[in-house]
């Protein structure tokens, strides 16, 4: 985890108050809601998927885990409680569980309408399909660059589209005034079609293609003493390349947690929510924190 000092946030700051912000939104902050279980090996979450107008999820853990629930919310949508089954161990090709650091830190979750999962790895870079929850991984092809990933930024972020095109995205993008590649996948193979804009010190953590067909991209910094920042950006899918940048969520260094994960879904209202979660590294001065925010789509 990168920290950075008060310099660092001068340059989050401009960078995000240079962003158009999205004209009309109305972003409305609806809650948090902080997940315990006594369990070692709960923790650590870095995707989340929300889906049935935000009724049920799916998330991963970097210790190769994932969880399935259901969201319990009042009369107006507001979360006050969760309901989850087991922890269970992601599998490998054999259907084995994964073992061992290299292999068991999973970043990126996407979710195909009919139940597909998708995860990306780090450390050991890959992207994984899963027919369901339990079944045994089915390799996908690698491209050249995800062997030259470092080490610990790795392929954070997947989404998919609703035409089954996934995009991966690489956390770091290996200098400030260069930009994120944007991989995809289709068609057997991958390629690199356009790029993310880089802005100021935020490094990329999540992705969701919402049900309006944008991206969302979820960003994070780490600002010492304050703690986490957290960016949520959102781009047109254009032909060419990613269009109509506007920057929909900037949040003061401390306000969330490590928030990792992001999933876009739409509320019985017609209103778009956002829900993301954090990883609390195991870590017992942080927490496994729900947050939801929504807005006009």
């Amino acid at each position: 985890m990168r920290r950075r000092s008060f310099l660092g946030l001068s340059l989050t700051a401009l960078a995000s108050a240079a962003l158009p912000v999205a004209a009309g939104s109305a972003l409305r902050f609806e809650g948090r809601f902080t997940w315990r279980r006594d369990d070692p090996d709960f923790g650590g979450f870095s995707g989340i998927e929300v889906w049935d107008r935000g009724a049920r999820f799916i998330a991963i853990t970097d210790r190769g885990s994932l969880i399935e629930g259901r969201f319990l919310r009042d009369g107006g949508g507001a979360l006050r409680g969760m309901e989850a089954g087991p922890l269970q161990p992601l599998r490998d090709p054999e259907g084995a569980p994964l073992r061992g650091d290299t292999m068991t830190d999973a970043e990126g979750l996407a979710r195909a309408p009919g139940g597909r999962l998708f995860v990306s790895f780090e450390r050991r870079h890959r992207v994984w399909a899963y027919a369901h929850p339990g079944a045994r991984a089915e390799p996908l092809p690698a491209h050249p660059d995800f062997a030259r990933l470092q080490t610990n930024s790795g392929l954070e972020a997947l989404a998919i589209g609703p035409d089954g095109t996934l995009y991966a995205i690489p956390e770091r993008s290996g200098a400030l005034d260069r930009p994120f590649p944007v991989y995809r996948f289709r068609g057997g193979s991958w390629d690199i079609p356009f790029t993310l804009p880089r802005r100021g010190t935020f490094l990329v953590v999540g992705a969701d293609i919402g049900p309006d067909g944008r991206l969302y991209v979820l960003e994070r910094d780490v600002i010492l003493p304050f703690g986490f920042a957290s960016r949520v950006r959102r781009f047109e899918m254009g032909r060419t390349g990613l269009e109509g940048e506007v920057q929909i969520l900037a949040s003061r260094p401390g306000r969330h947690d490590n928030l990792e994960g992001i999933s876009v879904w739409r509320a019985a209202s017609g209103r778009l929510w956002i829900t993301m979660i954090s990883d609390d590294n195991f870590r017992l001065f942080q927490r496994t924190e729900i947050v939801e925010y929504s807005l006009n789509g």
